[in-house]
């Protein structure tokens, strides 16, 4: 059985341009060899915003070397890169951005969603790439909550949206460079959920609302436990109706250097990047239609 290795808490909270409230929950500062293949994770809302016709969220900016999953839980999000990809994703959609060899993007409140105001929460991953394809294209995958597959726990303990990764039948939509699971589960308080999760992969359960208990210990609102990677199995009891990302994956045993918006093997690499942004290399955005 899966025991707890540390239970992460909020490393407090600031904002993202102008329309994102975040709580940095862990980055490549703190660990990012225990959570490999994931780097950084924040957490935005939950918050209301009031309706307005103004331009609410963060300019164009730089990545290179890994990618950006935004899944938004309420609200929405509109996207655009100098690579030629964006979009507009709501409620139960997410936004899979490869960054690659350089992208500049910029992310703002989608335009229907800053009209009528309201709720605003989501979840920003960045995903790791392995040193073989740091410098892959830049692209974009626009997922919809209707094209994720969903499957439902024995004995009613709650459902489960499978973003990336497969177990058993259910197979997620995104593609990846690497082995790893990405699941949203929504769960019945009173129940136990048992997963079998491959041995060696990093496993941890973020908790956005409600709350779990685990290897006899709590995890509440805004807080992550990460598991030892020892052992298959995987099990922990709903104590209040529970909305939890369970974020899983084969760790990339390399070297690795990060710096800003930038997530490299080495410290030359961090330069190469800082230098070919400013040389224009990673292109611009494209005019607005």
């Amino acid at each position: 059985m899966k025991t707890v290795s540390l239970i992460k808490r909020s490393n407090g909270s600031h904002w993202v341009g102008d329309g994102f409230p975040v709580q940095s929950i862990f980055s490549y500062r703190d660990l990012a060899r225990e959570l490999s293949p994931f780097v950084l994770m924040d957490y935005a809302g939950p918050a209301d915003f009031a309706p307005t016709d103004e331009r609410r969220g963060v300019g164009a900016h730089p990545h290179r070397g890994f990618e950006t999953v935004t899944i938004v839980y309420a609200g929405g999000v509109s996207h655009r890169d100098s690579g030629g990809g964006g979009g507009t994703i709501g409620a139960g959609d997410v936004q899979w951005m490869t960054a690659g060899s350089g992208v500049v993007h910029e992310e703002f409140h989608s335009p229907e969603y800053a009209h009528r105001g309201g709720p605003f929460e989501m979840v920003q991953l960045w995903v790791n790439l392995p040193a073989k394809d740091k410098m892959t294209p830049p692209t974009y995958q626009g997922i919809t909550d209707a094209e994720i597959p969903r499957a439902t726990l024995p004995g009613g303990a709650g459902t489960v949206r499978f973003i990336a990764g497969e177990y058993g039948q259910a197979r997620g939509v995104a593609h990846t460079f690497t082995p790893m699971n990405v699941w949203d589960m929504r769960l019945n308080a009173g129940h136990t959920v048992h997963l079998e999760l491959p041995e060696g992969h990093t496993t941890a359960l973020f908790v956005l609302h409600g709350e779990i208990r685990i290897d006899d210990q709590r995890v509440g609102t805004a807080e992550l436990a990460l598991m030892e990677r020892n052992d298959s199995e995987l099990a922990f009891d709903v104590t209040d109706e529970a909305t939890v990302l369970l974020l899983g994956g084969e760790p990339i045993d390399e070297p690795l250097v990060a710096q800003g918006p930038f997530v490299m093997n080495t410290g030359a690499e961090i330069t190469q990047a800082i230098h070919d942004y400013q040389a224009g290399r990673f292109g611009r955005i494209p005019a607005a239609t």
